[in-house]
């Protein structure tokens, strides 16, 4: 057999157009690879995460919010409560029904409260800490049945309620815990600057924790305190955490709390820090959110009165969810907080309004916490009497604000109709040796002897 001889010349071109569509080959499957990489790439960037996919549905109910407070707001500020209101979408505008948070009993306890011990002026909040849904919100004047809606106005005084912040910010950012002592000069009530600006210790210097200081809230301690392990930039901080200086969209048209916090340290920042100023101002609704802050460990939900809306054949066209607002502090910061917050109910200035549940065998089922203020405001004119706390159990986290403003004469204490809404709210928390008790809104405030 004769052998096949291949022309070299031919071998050559064979072998280089082999190389040539081989390189051709690598050429695709890297560009294929690098379209393949861009791709995924875009996939991955496009694609939304978690966090923005609910930042989007935040975003939503808050503008369904916003449209339902155009709608139900002049009629809440008027303490009405509109079962129907004007819906619009795509296929035009129709009635619609509004189904509202507000618990019965919790609505009728309040408004029975302030009715029976008739204050010049009063209001009552009442909250789902875990949600920011409104389950009270009640508001009373004297001589004036038809007035506006107190709890979303925003010109009270925050009084002592400010020690809170500032209590926030040296637990949750510095070196401070509820024992840490403070030495001052000075009454317990009082501000005076030749007391807080000077650092002399004499026969007189006292020494006190931040807890009992906070229970009891003794001012030139949160002065002192101020000056010592604080800085402007702190308050501020802390302040715009716990809603001032902030619109926050509800479907409840309130006012924003406001501050003005000085820059720079001396007098004047320890007359904010211890909510002895009249620049602070602050709405009941806004005492609730901060009490709810605390109890749900830092996380404060925006508050809200719409449950859902849906058409009267039963089709569901909004249905809340909760919404957070900011977190405020750390964990670990609301426990020292919850911490100073328990020690006003059971020794400092709400001890004697609270005494009937610490007293109950019972009492420890719940987790109760709160802070007084109060202080001379002039929209409206009057003492106006702070308290606002929460009341935490295996199932449920509550809190209340509440409010009254007296011209001449005390006639009940803010914590006690605070009390009182616990009581009827955790009714089976408590012993039967209470149950006479559970009607004390139509009794006289054992707080007062009136």
């Amino acid at each position: 057999m004769i052998p096949f001889e291949v022309d070299p010349l031919f071998l050559w071109f064979h072998n280089r157009s082999m190389q040539i569509e081989a390189k051709k080959i690598w050429v695709y499957f890297f560009s294929l690879c690098c379209l393949v990489l861009a791709g995924l790439s875009l996939y991955l960037t496009v694609k939304p995460t978690p966090e923005a996919i609910e930042i989007a549905k935040a975003e939503k109910i808050q503008e369904i919010r916003a449209k339902l407070s155009e709608q139900i707001g002049p009629y809440v500020l008027h303490n009405q409560w509109v079962p129907e209101i004007n819906w619009s979408s795509d296929q035009g505008t129709e009635k619609v029904l509004v189904h509202y948070t507000l618990d019965d009993t919790l609505q009728e306890a309040s408004e029975r409260l302030l009715k029976s011990y008739k204050p010049d002026y009063g209001a009552i909040v009442m909250m789902d800490a875990s949600t920011g849904k409104i389950l009270a919100l009640t508001s009373y004047q004297k001589n004036d049945s038809d007035a506006p809606n107190l709890a979303l106005r925003g010109t009270f005084p925050a009084a002592s309620l400010f020690k809170i912040v500032t209590a926030t910010a040296a637990l949750d950012r510095h070196n401070v815990t509820p024992d840490t002592i403070v030495m001052f000069n000075g009454g317990n009530h009082t501000l005076y600057r030749k007391n807080v600006m000077s650092t002399k210790v004499n026969k007189w210097t006292r020494e006190m924790t931040l807890r009992e200081a906070f229970a009891r809230s003794i001012n030139t301690v949160f002065g002192r305190l101020t000056l010592e392990k604080l800085v402007p930039q702190d308050l501020e901080d802390y302040a715009i955490r716990f809603g001032f200086n902030q619109n926050i969209d509800s479907d409840l048209p309130f006012d924003s709390g406001f501050t003005e916090i000085p820059k720079e340290k001396g007098f004047r920042l320890t007359e904010l820090a211890s909510g002895f100023n009249k620049v602070t101002r602050m709405s009941p609704i806004q005492g609730a959110m901060i009490a709810s802050a605390i109890a749900e460990d830092g996380v404060m939900h925006v508050p809200y009165v719409v449950d859902k809306v849906e058409t009267h054949d039963g089709r569901i066209l909004f249905q809340a969810e909760p919404v957070t607002a900011a977190v405020t502090m750390s964990p670990e910061g609301a426990e020292k907080l919850k911490d100073l917050m328990e020690a006003t109910i059971t020794q400092g200035t709400s001890r004697k309004s609270f005494r009937s549940l610490v007293k109950d065998r019972k009492f420890r089922e719940l987790v109760i916490g709160g802070k007084t203020g109060s202080l001379t405001g002039d929209n409206p004119r009057g003492k106006v009497d702070w308290f606002i706390g929460y009341a935490i159990n295996d199932d449920q986290k509550i809190a209340v604000a509440a409010l009254t403003v007296n011209v001449r004469y005390w006639t009940v204490k803010s914590s006690y109709l605070a009390q009182s809404l616990f009581r009827t709210h955790f009714k089976e928390e408590f012993s039967k040796e209470n149950e006479k008790f559970f009607s004390a809104a139509t009794e006289r405030d054992p707080a007062t002897n009136r």
